[in-house]
This record gives C-alpha cells, sequence and structure tokens, in this order.
C-alpha cells in the first residue's frame, strides 16, 4: 500500500498531535568525531535522538535515567523519550508510521520494517553495514534474525529482538502445586495423566468447594486448558503448531489422541476438577484462586510465582503455602517436550529514513547491538545493576528473584519497547534464582527443544491469515468449549464433522500457507 493512501485511511483531526512525537531530525552538534563503537576510541559526537516508547504499569518512562546518562558520556548521543500511554500506543505508532512522521528511533514489528522500510519511512541497515562490524556481526551469526530483517527488495528494515540465544535451554512457564498441602495429605507429584487426575480428585476429596486445576485463557495458549492438553496427549501445542517430529506444521484435531484429550478435559469439566471459568479469568480472578487456596495446581510463568506466593503468605497468614514445581506429563507414546523461548522475537529497531545525520544513528544502533552496548542497554551499570560471576552476568541480589519491575522502573533496563536483547536480562535473571526454580529449570531441561523458528509471510499471505484464522481460532474455541463441558458428545461423528466445518473456513489453506512460508525461509529440514 503506498503511503499516501494509508495516510488517506486516519482521521485528520489525530495529526495535529503528531508533532510532539515526530522525529528531531538527529539534532547534530558542531563536533566533527563519530560515534564511538565497541573497537573506536574518538571523542563521540553530540547528537539528539527521538525515541516512541509506551509507559508501562510498573514505572514510566523517565529521561533521568542513568543508563542513558552513561550512554551520553560514551557515545555522545542523548535520547529524547517520546513516551505515550500503553493503552494509545499501537494508534499513535499507527500515525507516526502512516504519515512517515516516526521518531528516530522506534520499535515495530520486523513486518512492518519489512513493509514500510521499502517505503521509505525506515531506513535500510544494509547500506552501512560497511560501517556498522556489529551489525553484520548480528546478521552474519543469526541466519533467522536476519531472514525477519529482510524485506523483498532485500533491505535490512531492523534488528530483530532476541528473546534466546541458539541452543538455549531457557524457559519460561511449568507446572505447580501446592506442596505443602501435598506433604500435608501425603500426596505425591504425578508422572503420568492418569496420575495427575488422581491428584486432582485427592484435593477435591479434601476441598469439596475448590476446584483444583486452574489455567489462564486464551484457551487454546500456551497456557490454556486446550493447548496443554491437547499438547499432552497429540504432541501438537495449540490447535495448529509445528510438530517437532517431523518439521511440518499440523493441526491438532487431525493427530491421534484429540479424542482421548477431549475426553480427558470433559472428565475434569464434569467431575468439578477444572475451573468451570477457565476461558473468562482475569489475571486478578486466576491469583485469587491460588491464593484463598480455591485451587492448587496451574501451569504458570516461572518469573511470577515467587511474587504470587508472596502475595498468598501476605493474604493468607500461612506462612507454609508453596508452590513447587513438577515435570509435564503425556499420554503414553507421546513425546514429553517444551519448547524454548524463540530466539527472534516479533519485534525490531528500526531507524527512520529522514533522521538527518544517518551515520551517526547507524552508529549509535552499531554501538548497542556490539558487546559494551547491549550491557549497558539491557543490564544496566556494572556494580550497580549486575556483576560478572564466573563469566556470566547477574543481577545484583538486592533486585530479589524478580528484578524485571524494578529495573524498569529505576533504570530503563529490559523494559519493553527499549531493550532488543532480552536474552540477556533473562541470562542475568537466571543465574540469580532461587534454589527451587534452579531445580525447576535443571529437571525441565532434558525435555526443552528449541522453538520454531520465525518465517516471513507474503503480503498475499498475511492478508489470507487475517481473513480466515481468526473466523477459523473463534470456531473452534466454541466447538472445543461444547465437547469439554458436554453439551456435545465426544465420538467421531462429531469430531469428524469438527474437522469439516474447520476444513471450510480454511484449515487446510492455513496450513498449508504456514508450511509454504517456512519452506521458503529455511530450506527443507
Amino acid at each position: 500500500m503506498k503511503k499516501k493512501n494509508i495516510a488517506a485511511m486516519l482521521v485528520p483531526v489525530l495529526l495535529a498531535g503528531i508533532a510532539t512525537a515526530c522525529s528531531s531530525g538527529g539534532k547534530v552538534g558542531q563536533s566533527p568525531d563519530p560515534v564511538t563503537s565497541d573497537s573506536g576510541a574518538a571523542k563521540p559526537k553530540s547528537s539528539v535522538f527521538t525515541w516512541l516508547v509506551a509507559d508501562r504499569v510498573e514505572g514510566p518512562v523517565r529521561q533521568d535515567w542513568e543508563v542513558f546518562k552513561e550512554l551520553e558520556k560514551k557515545t555522545g548521543a542523548k535520547i529524547e523519550f517520546q513516551a505515550v500511554p500503553a493503552a494509545s500506543f499501537a494508534e499513535k505508532q499507527k500515525i507516526l508510521i502512516a504519515t512517515n512522521s516516526v521518531t528516530d528511533l522506534m520499535l515495530v514489528t520486523n513486518q512492518e520494517g519489512r513493509e514500510y522500510g521499502q517505503e521509505k519511512i525506515f531506513l535500510n541497515l544494509k547500506d552501512y553495514l560497511d560501517q556498522a562490524p556489529n551489525i553484520k556481526k548480528f546478521f552474519d551469526s543469526n541466519p533467522e534474525a536476519k531472514a525477519q530483517a529482510t524485506a523483498a527488495d532485500g533491505g535490512l528494515y531492523t534488528i530483530p529482538q532476541l528473546d534466546s540465544y541458539i541452543g538455549g535451554k531457557g524457559f519460561n512457564q511449568a507446572w505447580y502445586v501446592r506442596q505443602d498441602l501435598m506433604d500435608k495429605y501425603g500426596l505425591k507429584a504425578p508422572t503420568t495423566l492418569d496420575e495427575l487426575y488422581q491428584l486432582l480428585k485427592a484435593f477435591k476429596q479434601q476441598n469439596p468447594d475448590s476446584y483444583p486445576l486452574t489455567l489462564t485463557p486464551p484457551e487454546s495458549g500456551e497456557m490454556g486448558v486446550y493447548g496443554v492438553f491437547m499438547k499432552a496427549f497429540t504432541g501438537i501445542q495449540g490447535y495448529i503448531n509445528l510438530n517437532p517430529a517431523n518439521d511440518q506444521f499440523a493441526f491438532t484435531g487431525n493427530q491421534k489422541g484429540f479424542k482421548e484429550a477431549l475426553q480427558f478435559m470433559n472428565k475434569l469439566y464434569s467431575e468439578k476438577l477444572l475451573d468451570p471459568e477457565y476461558s473468562l479469568l482475569t489475571r486478578a480472578q486466576y491469583d485469587e484462586r491460588l491464593i484463598s487456596s480455591k485451587s492448587f495446581v496451574t501451569y504458570y510463568w516461572k518469573a511470577d510465582v515467587e511474587l504470587l506466593q508472596s502475595k498468598a503468605r501476605t493474604a493468607s497468614g500461612n506462612q507454609q503455602f508453596n508452590l513447587d514445581g513438577f515435570l509435564p506429563v503425556t499420554a503414553p507414546g507421546v513425546k514429553n517436550y517444551l519448547f524454548s523461548r524463540p530466539v527472534v522475537g516479533s519485534l525490531g529497531m528500526a531507524v527512520s529514513a529522514k533522521v538527518k545525520d544517518k551515520q551517526a544513528a547507524v552508529k549509535l544502533i552499531d554501538y548497542l547491538v556490539g558487546e559494551e552496548g547491549k550491557k549497558l542497554l539491557n543490564l544496566g551499570i556494572e556494580g550497580k545493576t549486575y556483576k560478572m560471576v564466573d563469566g556470566k552476568p547477574r543481577f545484583m541480589e538486592e533486585f530479589g528473584t524478580a528484578p524485571y519491575n524494578t529495573l524498569r522502573r529505576d533504570y530503563g533496563v529490559w523494559y519493553p519497547m527499549i531493550g532488543f536483547d532480552f536474552a540477556l536480562p533473562r541470562l542475568a535473571w537466571e543465574s540469580a534464582l532461587d534454589e527451587k526454580t534452579k531445580k525447576i529449570n535443571a529437571a525441565y531441561e532434558p525435555l526443552v527443544i528449541s522453538a520454531p523458528r520465525s518465517y516471513v509471510k507474503t503480503k498475499e499471505e498475511q492478508e489470507m491469515e487475517k481473513s480466515k484464522l481468526n473466523n477459523l481460532t473463534k470456531y473452534l474455541d466454541q466447538r472445543m468449549a461444547e465437547f469439554v463441558m458436554g453439551k456435545t458428545p465426544i465420538n467421531d461423528e462429531k469430531i469428524n464433522d469438527l474437522i469439516e466445518q474447520s476444513k471450510k473456513l480454511g484449515l487446510d489453506d492455513i496450513v498449508n500457507m504456514y508450511n509454504t512460508a517456512y519452506k521458503r525461509t529455511y530450506g527443507s529440514k
């Protein structure tokens, strides 16, 4: 879509608010010296760059974060954050892109970078690789990131955000159970799905008014009831995902074990072992279930469990409240695995094509991609926010086992829409975890496999996905709920009908498109 057509779609009156967030044009000072990189020792050049960021609940964007004062000392680059409320960030960003008024620096989706970079809204970093050794090394060593940044014209328009490193074993969620109550009731952690069922029944017998298992929406997501149990019975996570057995995308409804998954979930629901509001829970309601001992088993973010446990102890006065982990369980013959964090995230750092001093902007990004710069941006200041232990970064002990809120609020570190190598702070966080979580990590590590690599869809593929996937997902959510809640009998006839209706809504088109795009991006396995 041409820029003038995109802009015409927007409400003109909104444009009046753009001036304050427009590109500063990189207000360049008089010093002729370049911005330094890791290997450079030249005097920094004085430059000002604007950067669009969304305020976070845990801490608003600040202009006086010490990390960015340090960045200015090292590079001469002064950052002027243009902060907007999180609720209006997407709309603000859309307006700036549509009117080619983007700030000098901005994290956008890699898809937006590819699409609008070709329309001269974002700078083509490929033209500057001879001046940017760190950026060149980044793309040379990470083909997945390069694939995400490369547009149809061959240009490189973003530095994709890293969520993990190649071969990393980091993962986000784990199964948790009230260990203090297991000890009290003489129960053991389950090793099979039947043992999980028996564990939930035992909790129900001891606590008749409870719903022992609670999981969070969306239902087909990685922590949702459908996502969790379809993976346990079929090996496919969610409705459509990569099958690690053959590196092909597949629909879970076509897999062996789908019927048994429905039967298992229906049994949990009908016996009131599963929270009946599993598709409706807010985060606050989810927390309340566990804090008030209405639920005892869950699959949840590792990073948030200590905070949840602390809230529960404070609210209940029960200092023995203890959520501990156990290994995932699967049906016989189904590979027990969990995906690692993806290496490449959906966002990437882009530079405005209208920035006045393009070389200075590129050298700043090159510095931030290099070892010194990425530590400063993603870890903070050595000795204040982190230290090096056995060659690895570790956040200071005073930040505790859940350091991200304080780091974001007080330092701008690990701050979404600012940092773009989140693999590094996760490494520093996990090296200082409590002993319980370290044991969980060690127990889970043999099960962790590499997450599906991100891949690039054509414009036509994106449009097809938009036109079909939402309706398909809504249909599947509805039919799955009918099966789980007992409104539709679970038999071959009804399951075949679900599959046939899904095909009419574009199921095969979507699966084939995913496999085509994946193969086109990376070639055959």
